[in-house]
């Protein structure tokens, strides 16, 4: 009996239909301490375990140490579930080789026989160099989001198996354009997954390569309070933070957002509604003015507005993003609805007549839902958009007024810095089914080569939501200032 048999390792329902899944090519993506190496081993040996051939497999990873560290002599590694060969175990390990096998080494016994499979740090090409001369059965490939690429594309088409688990990392990796983003999640999983990284799964799959998403909670065995240290180890903000806690692919330095929290600043819908002065959106807006200098205790929205953000590109993962959002008399701006198109995603790409309709539509029932936003404000590097805008007016008349974004009254540095200001102080909210802005708020960040400049990308609903506010800064934020 082994050490792990005496101490079980509870595993959740996604790990378990992981290990009963049976593909070519396999994927482990996702958070730090999900678990990925732990289960992954395992079930790669069960798989060499139930091959009736001869041909060996390959276990690799940074370097030897590093390997032994993590797979073969840690917790629930290979010696500790399969059990040490000298103590009546089935894992046999010899790290400077055994016999005529020179290079380091296990054999593994089976039922259907004795398996070599080599251990290889792909830090050290002249020793992997040597052992990729031949077929092999089952390749594991540990932290493959830095593994040697050579490596990788010298060992994948040598092996029938292959398992890798990995971080997220910088999206333009080889690792990923060439062999990650051609595999796929399984359907009872692919909405479990950050949409931003199932939009990145945009090459050609390969075959049934499959793609697998894990995080913190689907490690059955990690207590709350080792949850809690993990995560307060890593500063906010940092890359670190984006790729081993948020379980996001990027090659920044920090988000720029670093100080939103889903907990403090996400409202339900049922509670922003509070904020309705009165049932009649009609009467609530002629009311307005008064409204503004009541002397009583209530907090009621004054001014609702909406923001256009616009991009056409059928190439790329551009959007088409409509905010819609309302601001108190106590100074607190809450987003209360998003609506995004991606023009890569359509069968038929929307043009700017067809986002006039589609705005209008999107003010409508906002309208209907909240209140009226009579100005609203669209990114005025879209002259094409702005004149079909002009061009509707004309022909069927609006109760809206169409203005180009107030862009020039306030640059990106002052917005994200302004917009930072309310997180902290209470006065930025955003109701919780507007989930394409808070991904945007937890992944939008600095890039690493300039200095106070955020990346163009990950930012289509957080311009969109900025064109909204900058024209009413001055009243945003003004119950602090009080």
């Amino acid at each position: 009996m082994t050490q792990t048999q005496n101490r079980p390792f509870p595993l959740s329902q996604k790990y378990l239909d992981f290990l009963r899944y049976i593909a070519s090519a396999e994927f482990l993506e996702g958070t730090t301490s999900a678990g990925k190496t732990t289960v992954a081993v395992p079930k790669f040996m069960f798989r060499i375990s139930n091959y009736k051939g001869t041909k060996p497999s390959i276990i690799s990873g940074l370097d030897l140490g590093t390997i032994e560290k993590n797979i073969i002599n840690a917790d629930h590694g290979l010696i500790d579930v399969f059990g040490d060969y000298e103590d009546g175990g089935k894992i046999e390990y010899n790290p400077t080789g055994k016999g005529k096998i020179r290079l380091p080494h296990i054999l593994f016994h089976t039922p259907n026989g004795i398996k070599i499979i080599y251990v290889l740090g792909y830090d050290n090409k002249k020793r992997w160099k040597k052992a990729l001369g031949g077929q092999y059965f089952g390749l594991f490939i540990d932290e493959f989001n830095i593994a040697d690429m050579d490596f990788v594309r010298e060992a994948f088409m040598r092996a029938d198996y292959r398992l890798c688990t990995l971080n997220p990392d910088d999206p333009n990796k080889e690792c990923f354009s060439q062999y990650v983003n051609k595999s796929r999640p399984i359907e009872k999983y692919k909405e479990s997954a950050p949409k931003q990284l199932l939009d990145l799964l945009n090459q050609p799959q390969k075959e049934d390569w499959t793609w697998w998403y894990f995080t913190f909670k689907d490690n059955a065995s990690l207590s709350e309070e080792k949850l809690k240290k993990i995560i307060e180890s890593v500063p906010a903000g940092t890359k670190l933070y984006k790729n081993k806690i948020l379980g996001l692919r990027g090659k920044t330095t920090g988000l720029v957002f670093v100080n939103f929290d889903r907990t403090k600043h996400c409202i339900t819908k049922e509670k922003a509604k509070q904020f309705i002065p009165t049932n009649d959106k009609e009467e609530t807006i002629q009311l307005l003015p008064k409204m503004r200098v009541k002397t009583d205790e209530s907090e009621y929205f004054i001014k609702f507005t909406a923001g256009l953000d616009t991009a056409y590109s059928s190439l790329s993962p551009d959007t088409i993003a409509m905010s819609f959002a309302g601001i108190t008399n106590r100074g607190k701006f809450i987003l209360l609805d998003e609506k995004v198109y991606n023009n890569a995603e359509l069968q038929t790409p929307l043009a700017p007549s067809d986002t006039v309709k589609n705005f209008i539509d999107f003010l409508e029932r906002n309208r209907k839902e909240w209140g009226f936003a009579k100005d609203v404000f669209i990114d005025n590097a879209d002259q094409a958009t702005i004149k079909e805008f002009e061009k509707y007016k004309r022909q069927f008349g609006s109760i809206y007024v169409f203005n180009s974004a107030w862009k020039a009254k306030m640059q990106i540095i002052d917005r994200i810095n302004t917009q930072l200001g309310w997180f902290a102080t209470g006065n930025f909210y955003v109701v919780d089914t507007c989930v394409n802005y808070i991904n945007e708020l937890e992944v939008y960040s600095w890039l690493e080569d300039k200095d106070s400049v955020p990346e163009d990308g990950n930012d289509h609903m957080v311009n969109s939501v900025q064109y909204s506010f900058i024209p009413y800064v001055k009243i945003i934020g003004i119950g602090e200032n009080k």
